[in-house]
């Protein structure tokens, strides 16, 4: 699963079909316009000739061997998040027939893990983009050394992030349940939110295991391997979650620490799998031979790679940190909403994958062609893709704002919450076009490098313009939050055609490894 996936945030009806009519096909032209001006032609006032079309058609529709190829990387990508976020949903619906207070206590605890898992996501992303490229040029000496180093960056962050979980954890959940409602509700959800938090934290061992094994696999073009031991763990979650959470078969009913029981157990199966399979097939996976032999990594290699990866460690936490104090922002306005938010985010988040998906592929394809020194397939990758993705969201965001009104329903709540998380799922649908555009633009400049730009595309415009913003229109305002929430993310509307013009500039597209042959030699530093 693309752990970059956030807290999926969601508009009202009428904004939904205002997007469809207006604001989609206002970007559309944007896209459209960027992409043929290169070429010394104009897309709306005039005519366009065959030429034009032509090229228009070279960068961004590719041939049967391109699609076959992205269809090859994403489709298992597609399949694990799409099982993943299935699971999460089933699981989410689980909790929430026990009760409110129990579904909104378990939210805010994974809006905490959420962080973690988008710092480890980070501290990994700098090693990643090595990996791909040392991958791409027949290094399997540089890729083991990346491997190692991510074993290090994932037990740092571990050990600091079970520290800091032990002993912040009331005053973190607590931030979440400022907003009005009753107190003994409150109170419950600190409880539940306590309770399936101490459980989690055992599963954060097999989980940063599996991201340093199934990211390193997938830099090398192998993402059926983590698909499968994502099925199995995921499938293995359900059917404990029915078990421990209902106690069915004899079990207890254990409720909120049932189901995170379950989740532990199943992030184990998961490493295994993954680990067990990998070791097996060494000739296969050149890159663990001899790959705890050593903790050695080479000093110049090191500090190129901290070089590049500390701006996307720092950028994935404080990213992650900005959704979460958005989303407590938003807490402010009751605590129905954070229960709303709960329900769209889940059910958002797997109408998501494509974008999660097309991400990964990006990174990977684009990265491998960069480490061949193919600069102009890289750019001719990365135009597709996000063309590619555009038209796939469109899609899959029509068929979410078709449902948002019937997922609500299946919830055991209150009919307040339902409207909420039936407006919020909207918003994501009509936003999702945009966050196509953004992943993709976050993925390209991350492949080449630019991971300090990727700071200031990602947390940066999150911390200086989208949480001030929202902070500003939920205080200051009396916007209903039912029109409050689409507003404070036309944001994003807004980050993609940055992102457009960054890609269109092409100063993200470098070779970061070495030039001078394989076998582990150390790339030189880059500058941004």
């Amino acid at each position: 699963m693309r752990l970059r996936s956030a807290p999926a945030f969601t508009p009202g009806n009428r904004i939904v079909y205002v997007c469809q009519s207006g604001l989609c096909r206002c970007f559309y032209g944007t896209v459209a316009s960027i992409g043929i001006s290169r070429f010394g032609g104009t897309y709306m006032g005039q005519p366009a000739s065959n030429g034009i079309f032509n090229r228009f058609r070279s960068i961004f529709i590719g041939d049967r061997q391109f699609y076959s190829t992205v269809l090859m990387l994403v489709l298992p990508l597609i399949v694990q998040n799409a099982i993943s976020h299935f699971v999460n949903l089933l699981d989410n619906i689980m909790i929430g027939q026990v009760g409110t207070p129990e579904m909104s206590g378990v939210a805010i605890a994974n809006q905490l893990i959420f962080v973690f898992n988008l710092t480890v996501f980070g501290g990994l992303s700098g090693a990643g983009i090595f990996g791909a490229q040392y991958f791409g040029a027949g290094d399997h000496e540089g890729l083991r050394y990346t491997v190692r180093f991510k074993l290090w960056t994932a037990a740092v962050t571990l050990a600091v992030a079970v520290a800091v979980f032990l002993t912040c954890e009331d005053q973190l959940i607590s931030l979440y349940l400022t907003g009005e409602g009753d107190a003994a509700v409150r109170e419950a959800m600190l409880k539940y939110g306590r309770s399936y938090l101490d459980i989690m934290l055992w599963g954060l061992l097999p989980f940063v295991l599996s991201q340093v094994y199934g990211g390193t696999l997938r830099e090398t073009g192998e993402s059926v391997l983590p698909m499968k031991a994502s099925m199995a763990g995921v499938i293995s979650n359900l059917c404990l979650n029915n078990v421990l959470i209902y106690g069915k078969f004899g079990f207890p009913a254990l409720g909120v620490e049932g189901a995170a029981i379950a989740t532990v157990i199943s992030r184990f199966i998961e490493l295994a799998i993954i680990i067990v399979y990998t070791h097996r097939h060494k000739v296969r996976f050149k890159f663990v031979e001899g790959l705890y032999q050593s903790i050695r990594i080479p000093k110049g290699l090191a500090i190129n790679i901290t070089k590049k990866g500390m701006p996307l460690l720092v950028n994935e936490m404080l990213w992650s940190l900005g959704m979460t104090t958005l989303t407590q922002i938003f807490s402010t306005r009751g605590l129905n909403v954070v229960a709303g938010l709960n329900i769209a985010s889940t059910a958002s988040n797997l109408f998501n994958v494509v974008v999660f998906s097309m991400g990964n592929a990006v990174a990977v394809m684009v990265g491998q062609a960069l480490g061949a020194n193919d600069i102009p397939r890289a750019k001719q990758i990365s135009w597709r893709l996000m063309f590619l993705n555009v038209c796939i969201c469109t899609v899959v965001g029509s068929a979410l704002a078709f449902v948002a009104p019937f997922i609500p329903y299946i919830y055991n709540t209150t009919d307040d919450v339902r409207m909420l998380a039936t407006r919020f799922m909207q918003t994501s649908a009509m936003y999702m076009a945009f966050n196509a555009i953004s992943n993709c633009s976050y993925f390209t400049m991350r492949s080449g490098g630019k991971t300090f730009v990727t700071f200031l595309f990602d947390s940066a415009y999150t911390w200086i313009v989208f949480v001030p913003y929202a902070y500003m229109l939920t205080h200051f305002t009396t916007m209903s939050i039912h029109v409050l929430y689409p507003v404070c993310y036309f944001a994003d509307a807004i980050k993609s055609i940055i992102g457009i013009i960054i890609v269109k500039s092409g100063s993200w597209a470098q070779n970061i490894v070495s030039e001078e042959g394989s076998g582990g030699q150390i790339p030189c530093p880059v500058d941004d």
